[in-house]
Parts: C-alpha cells; structure tokens; sequence
C-alpha cells in the first residue's frame, strides 16, 4: 500500500488501481502508464511539483498528453512565475520519487492546480505513489480530496 492508496482507503472513496511492470530505462513515466495499459492519453495525469519565485512549492496535475503553459500557472496560482522545482525538494517534500509523484497522500499538502480537461471524464488516472501504479477515481474526488482548483493551463 502508498500512503495515496490508504487515504483513498480511510476517507472510503471508490477506486481501482491498475499497475504494470515499470521499465527503468523508460523516462516518461506517464506514457509508459499510458502504453502499457493501454489507456488514453487524455485521461492519464501526470503530478507535476513546481515552485514560485519564493521557494514556494504547488502541484499541476495535468494530462500526459500535454505540456504545463508556466505562465498560465503561474497566473491561476497568482503568483509571479512558476518553474519545475528540484528532483530533491519535490522527493523531500512529497514522500515520493520521481516517476511515482501521486497527488494523493503527500508529506505535506500543497497548493494543487487540476487541469480542467480532467472533468470531461467519468474516470481519470493518477499515480498511486509507486512506478507501475496508478489509481483510477472520478475527477470530482480528487479535486475535493485535495481542494483543488481545476484550471486551464
């Protein structure tokens, strides 16, 4: 179990997790989820942990599929600019390793951004916390298990 798995477990929300063996040599963690169960790209998220001009740390949840428009983030955060944060703050931070980021059941919970594309599915999927894990759950669950905001960027 991942501490994303247990706190879909205890606040009793329905989902399912679907895992696949994880390539090492294979980099792009949210296509290789897409691929290998054969899902569509527009319904796979990858979690994404940025920081603001102040060290500040928030998280985009956004499909595989596409690329995050910084400035249109930085805009829905109100916040100056947004960039990638480092490999060891985002692990730090999280609890997690890059390649399994889940935006459930973080250390510490941040600010989180939801790509707004995610409501047009019944189901979308996210990583559970581990390579070779994901968690399928209705974007409304996890946009209130986070209060998150869903935004275009």
């Amino acid at each position: 179990m991942t501490p994303a798995i247990n706190l879909l477990k205890n606040k009793g929300i329905f989902y399912d997790v679907l895992s696949y063996h994880h390539d090492p040599a294979h980099t792009q963690f949210g296509l290789e989820a897409v691929e290998k169960l054969n899902l569509p790209a527009e319904q796979v998220f990858k979690t994404l942990v940025l920081e603001d001009a102040e060290q500040q740390l928030l998280v985009a949840v956004v499909p595989v599929s596409q690329q995050v428009n910084m400035k249109m983030l930085a805009k829905a955060a109100k916040v100056k600019k947004v960039t990638m944060a480092p490999q060891h703050k985002v692990e730090n931070t999280t609890g997690y390793i890059l390649g399994g980021v889940s935006p459930l059941g973080q250390k510490k919970r941040l600010p989180t951004f939801i790509h707004q594309s995610a409501i047009n599915f019944d189901t979308i999927y996210v990583s559970a916390g581990k390579r070779g894990l994901e968690i399928a759950l209705k974007p409304h669950d996890l946009c209130s298990l986070l209060n998150a905001r869903l935004v275009d960027f």
